[in-house]
């Protein structure tokens, strides 16, 4: 069984006892930073660890950077040894329901640092709870610090400079995740500015699951992607979105897709946005 994007909920209950298995509680709540924590209290898959986005998948925000931004790749690797991830663990990442939250951790560990067995619970806590199967109160067991070698790819990411270029370049394309309504410019909850990148397309990542929180099917959304990619490659795409979380979500759904090798731009809107000489443009696009 490949285990490198999406895994169903039963396969993960096939799994458990296995002595590879790593299992990563994703949760979190964009309103309430505290919110997955406390939900992770209230009950998680046995032997699951607490991912934290702020504390764990993120590094310390700066006024230039985004609001989560990566952390050192160097502090990333030693946290996950930490856990006891080794190079030939199974990591698994969930969240609630639609992998939002942890395509964050997929990507940082499986595109950006090169472990080869990552991947997300399709349909997240949600699908868990629907078939009944267990969860727990009970902390996850210490773990010897693990052997994971990691491989950083410096071409996994890119920066404002790069985003920008490629927006305006008609043989590359840059996505934004964001809600339609975000991205023309018409609301702005979080963020000081409206807008998106000019030249950037929009593809909100709510449209990669269905009504259950699972991903839609591989060909559904390959026909998705191709009708915004056109003839562009995988290769030449950048994904962005408010801060560099959501954008994961559509780089998770690519290779689920069989599109791999596109790029996330982290900073994505929050940082564009903070820097006033950055072009802004508004409307469809």
């Amino acid at each position: 069984m490949a285990w490198q994007t999406l895994v169903s909920a039963e396969q993960v209950a096939d799994r458990l006892g296995d002595p590879r298995l790593l299992v990563f509680d994703c949760r979190y709540e964009l309103a309430r930073p505290d919110a997955g924590r406390a939900s992770y209290l209230r009950g998680h898959l046995p032997g699951a660890v607490h991912a934290d986005l702020h504390q764990d998948l993120a590094g310390p925000a700066s006024p230039r950077s985004g609001r989560h931004p990566l952390p050192d790749s160097r502090d990333f690797a030693a946290q996950l040894r930490r856990w006891g991830v080794d190079d030939d663990s199974l990591l698994l990442a969930y969240d609630d329901a639609t992998g939002m939250w942890a395509s964050r951790f997929w990507w940082m560990t499986a595109k950006w640092l090169g472990h080869r067995h990552v991947a997300v619970m399709d349909g997240g806590m949600r699908r868990w709870l629907q078939l009944g199967l267990p969860t727990t109160t009970d902390p996850a067991p210490r773990r010897p610090a693990g052997d994971f070698a990691a491989r950083p790819d410096v071409r996994a990411h890119v920066d404002a400079d790069a985003t920008q270029a490629a927006a305006l370049d008609p043989q590359r394309r840059v996505l934004d995740a964001r809600a339609a309504e975000r991205y023309r410019g018409e609301v702005e909850p979080i963020d000081p500015v409206a807008g998106h990148v000019p030249g950037a397309l929009n593809l909100p990542s709510s449209g990669v699951v269905g009504a259950d929180g699972r991903f839609l099917p591989p060909a559904e959304l390959a026909r998705a992607f191709s009708r915004t990619l056109g003839p562009v490659a995988p290769a030449d795409t950048i994904t962005m979105c408010g801060s560099g979380v959501t954008a994961c979500h559509l780089l998770l759904a690519m290779e689920h897709a069989g599109l791999p090798g596109a790029r996330l731009y982290p900073g994505s809107w929050s940082e564009w946005s903070r820097d006033p000489a950055r072009p802004v443009a508004r409307g469809e696009g």
